[in-house]
Order: structure tokens, then C-alpha cells, then sequence
């Protein structure tokens, strides 16, 4: 005999426990022992609090960007010198999402050593590949 519960008959149900997904204990233990509503409650909140931190981490990302990339006349002046500003021609930059940025890598009180890099996220890391130095001198 079938048994209905919530309108899905007992056959339907699953005979054993899903497998954990690898998550810490402190988090797995405490969410086996909540309500089926309890943890719709927190499968929601789960799902509105990634796409919020997805948000917040793309507009950071945004906001970096904006803040460190290169202006259009640094960008000629590396064509000028012949240098590729494109991210195809550098083998492990990506071919979106890369811009490219100034970083002063040492200063002392003479001298600034500042170079050009292509920069870009990968996961929750930064990531940056070598393209000139800012003055063709150095």
C-alpha cells in the first residue's frame, strides 16, 4: 500500500539520505537536525546571500577597475612604443576581463620603478602578467 504525504506517494520518496556535500561539520551537523521548513528557509537565505556577494564582488571588481586602469593616452603611448595592448598577444591573460594598470613595484627617494600590467581576477584572487615599464629607460 501507498501512502501520500504532501501529495507525493511514499515510493516517491528518497530511500536514504542525500550524500553530504562538502561543506565544514559545523555547518552539515547542525542543518541534519532542522525542520524540512527550517531548511527551505535557509536553502533561500543561502541563494539571496550568494547572488548578493556575487554582487558586492562584481561591483568591487568594477570599482578597482575603474580606479587603477590605464587612461587612453597611456594606451597610445604604449603602441607608440610598439608594445601590444592586446590580450590575445600575452599567453596567460585572459582574453576578457584583463585591463591594464600601473604598479610601482620599488621607490626609493630618487627613483620610482613603475611598470605596465595587465590585471584581472581569477576566483578570489588577483592575477597580473608583466607588459613594459611605464619609462622606456628602465
Amino acid at each position: 500500500m501507498l501512502v501520500a504525504v504532501c501529495g507525493v506517494t511514499m515510493s516517491d520518496q528518497p530511500a536514504e539520505k542525500p550524500p553530504a556535500p562538502d561543506l565544514p561539520k559545523y555547518l552539515r551537523e547542525p542543518l541534519e537536525k532542522q525542520s524540512p521548513e527550517r531548511l527551505e528557509t535557509v536553502a533561500t537565505y543561502a541563494t539571496e546571500l550568494a547572488e548578493w556577494k556575487r554582487y558586492q564582488r562584481q561591483h568591487e571588481l568594477e570599482r578597482r577597475r575603474a580606479e587603477d586602469e590605464v587612461d587612453e593616452e597611456e594606451l597610445e603611448d604604449l603602441e607608440n612604443r610598439g608594445i601590444s595592448t592586446d590580450p590575445a598577444d600575452y599567453e596567460d591573460v585572459p582574453a576578457s576581463g584583463a585591463y591594464i594598470t600601473i604598479k610601482t613595484t620599488k621607490q626609493t627617494v630618487e627613483k620610482s620603478y613603475r611598470y605596465y600590467y595587465f590585471q584581472w581576477r581569477e576566483g578570489d584572487s588577483w592575477k597580473n602578467e608583466y607588459i613594459a615599464p611605464v619609462n622606456p629607460r628602465q
